[in-house]
């Protein structure tokens, strides 16, 4: 469980050519990664966000086939984390902007694109 400092959060990535490391657990070699453009990553999780918002799809089930992140084993689940734990500094601010429930809107890092969940 998260301390009243921290937040718990899963989240869905979608990396792209401009990701900083150019390869994931489902895509090794980066094939589709470096063909993946920024745009079309963000047009992917806009489908995605819209799908588990009206409730064509839960978070977990579409985080665990679709997201570029090893968390995807876990349905995306980052476990609890506090201010400055993030190597990436958007996305922990998105994260503490989100109420317990709420899907965020895109958050663009140097890792890819994301949606995030906050859970805790």
């Amino acid at each position: 469980m998260a301390s009243r400092d921290q937040v718990k959060a899963s989240h869905i990535l979608i990396k792209h050519q401009g990701s900083r490391r150019k390869a994931s657990w489902k895509d090794p070699e980066g094939k589709i990664i470096m063909t993946t453009t920024r745009e079309a990553a963000v047009e992917q999780l806009k489908s995605i966000r819209e799908d588990i918002v009206s409730g064509k799809a839960t978070f977990e089930d579409v985080a665990a086939r679709v997201s570029d992140c090893s968390s995807a084993k876990r349905g995306g689940d980052l476990g609890p984390f506090g201010r400055g734990q993030m190597q990436l500094k958007p996305f922990e601010e998105a994260t503490y902007a989100l109420k317990v429930g709420d899907i965020s809107e895109i958050v663009d890092t140097d890792s890819g694109v994301h949606i995030i969940k906050r859970t805790a």
